[in-house]
């Protein structure tokens, strides 16, 4: 059993681009969203980007929005949005950097905000068994519109790590995380080996301050 986890962040790190966003366009495209809830998205990703809201509350105003989707209905489409648009948003150096951990023998981890619908069809195709995100309260088969606490988001992401830590009988002083954003600053203070991807402006003032690795996924 590995003493090692390569956490990955998933949106900007292995992902060039939002996932969200990349939703967002996929269902405008179908015929899915409207302009108003497009502009909705881009409105939010900027936020989350500077890291101006609540991600709990965004989060569960979002899931009530489909409330009335089953989850079977949810997850068949996420894959069509990932076989038809998201594959071709995979980062080459994140699929490098994979496997470059898996030939040491590392445990490889997807860890991200976003839902396992949209998380999982990113994880297979790259063969990571594991993945940590935040979770969509379901009841018979159709989603409530509430979140599982707590958010794989910020402080939430560490929660889950630890967890994830102890399962494995390590802790996060052996782990690698990989991230791009300002908003995983907590696991990337908690890991023994952080290193920002493609790094927003903020997240580069804060790895040059510690003396953090940067690198460039794409």
């Amino acid at each position: 059993m590995t003493d090692t986890i390569a956490f990955f962040d998933m949106d900007r790190t292995i992902l060039t681009d939002s996932s969200g966003l990349l939703y967002v366009r996929y269902l405008w495209k179908s015929g899915g969203a409207s302009r108003r809830n497009v502009l909705r998205a881009y409105w939010y990703a900027g936020l989350y980007k500077l890291g101006l809201f609540d991600y709990p509350v965004i989060a569960a105003k979002l899931a009530s929005t489909i409330s009335d989707n089953s989850e079977a209905e949810s997850r068949a489409f996420c894959q069509r949005w990932f076989d038809e648009l998201a594959i071709h948003y995979i980062a080459d150096g994140a699929i490098a950097k994979i496997n470059e951990h898996r030939s040491k023998g590392h445990l490889v981890t997807i860890i991200s905000a976003s839902t396992p619908y949209v998380v999982g069809p990113v994880a297979a195709h790259l063969g990571v068994e594991a993945y940590l995100c935040t979770h969509l309260e379901v009841s018979q088969g159709k989603f409530t519109g509430r979140i599982v606490q707590p958010p794989c988001f910020g402080p939430g992401k560490v929660v889950w790590a630890e967890r994830y830590a102890r399962e494995h009988q390590t802790d996060l002083s052996n782990a690698y995380f990989y991230s791009d954003s300002y908003t995983d600053r907590d696991l990337l203070l908690q890991v023994g080996h952080p290193v920002v991807v493609n790094p927003d402006a903020r997240l580069r003032l804060l790895a040059n301050g510690n003396g953090w690795p940067v690198e460039q996924f794409y």
